[in-house]
């Protein structure tokens, strides 16, 4: 399958489907990231990941990671941490904080995907309303979080990083429990890994994805308020034993 080319000045995405096999995913090169592109993109279940010496990447895996709002896989010893800890959440309250700590370098990678232009990006989005951060607190440090964008009843993950033990944990059960609770139909974690596996995050075909999202897209949603991700939380502490 040939490789689509997406005009700079008018980008029009192929349909997934049309993704190659190798690299998985990799349906398109070019285009740009203003706020009207990423938003058709997302709700077409395409989105961006490149390095800064690569022109602007588009995947679409064949294979998704998703979760289901409150289905998430909370561990003895997370469930144990969650009745006893003293952080608290906010939404929306650093996002610019949020997104520069998940793009810094990490020991566990050799660079990062989250580029200056894709910082730039999503702040727009942020400005405008479609991409959201969830911080998690510790005596009024960041210690973890998250952001992404919201497509109607579906949260597409973009990245979450971590400063303390369990920091992006918690924020991650508080998103999905509170995500729950406001009718949210799918969290899009786009990739797989051992992290977010062991969270409760199972894969399904692109096509199932592309179902899930046909059906969430249109959905309007209020974005829940901070009050509404810490009581999620404190529900925990609240079936302390």
């Amino acid at each position: 399958m040939e490789l689509s080319w997406i005009d700079g000045d008018n980008p029009v995405f192929p349909h997934p489907s049309k993704a190659l096999a190798e690299p998985d995913g990799l349906l398109a090169v070019g285009g740009n990231l203003d706020a009207s592109t990423l938003l058709t993109a997302y709700k077409k279940g395409i989105f961006p990941w490149y390095e800064e010496t690569q022109p602007i990447l588009w995947w679409s895996p064949a294979h998704r990671a998703v979760l289901k709002p409150g289905q998430e896989h909370i561990g003895k010893t997370l469930r144990k941490f969650l009745r006893t800890c003293d952080f608290r959440l906010s939404t929306n309250s650093a996002f610019d904080d949020v997104i520069a700590a998940c793009a810094a370098p990490r020991a566990t990678a050799r660079g990062t995907w989250i580029t200056g232009a894709m910082i730039s990006a999503y702040k727009e989005l942020h400005r405008l309303g479609h991409a959201h951060s969830l911080e998690c607190w510790h005596q009024d440090r960041l210690v973890g979080g998250l952001y992404g964008v919201q497509v109607g009843a579906l949260f597409c993950g973009e990245s979450m990083f971590s400063r303390v033990s369990n920091g992006s944990k918690i924020a991650f059960v508080g998103l999905s429990q509170t995500l729950a609770r406001k009718g949210f139909k799918l969290i899009d974690c786009q990739l797989e890994n051992a992290h977010l596996l062991n969270l409760g995050v199972s894969v399904v075909p692109r096509e199932h994805f592309l179902e899930m999202l046909a059906q969430a897209a249109d959905e309007g949603i209020h974005w829940p308020q901070s009050t509404e991700f810490n009581s999620a939380i404190s529900s925990f502490k609240e079936c302390r034993q």
